[in-house]
């Protein structure tokens, strides 16, 4: 994926476990700039969820 083909992507901030059902949080944390402004989540990145229930961590590619 090429850098123009990126866009801003605003992940869930919750998911439903595939394995028990239960709620995943999502736990990654935006980037920031040198001035602490956030910036966004971009098609390609990867974050990562914990599912409160089975603690099993997901790591989902944002499209």
């Amino acid at each position: 994926m090429t850098s123009e083909e990126r866009r801003p992507v605003e992940p869930p901030q919750s998911i439903i476990c595939v394995d028990c059902g239960g709620t995943c949080g999502l736990l990654s944390r935006p980037d920031t700039d040198d001035d602490g402004a956030e910036l966004p989540f971009l098609s390609g990145d990867v974050v990562a969820y914990r599912c409160a229930d089975c603690l099993d961590r997901w790591d989902i590619v944002l499209e």
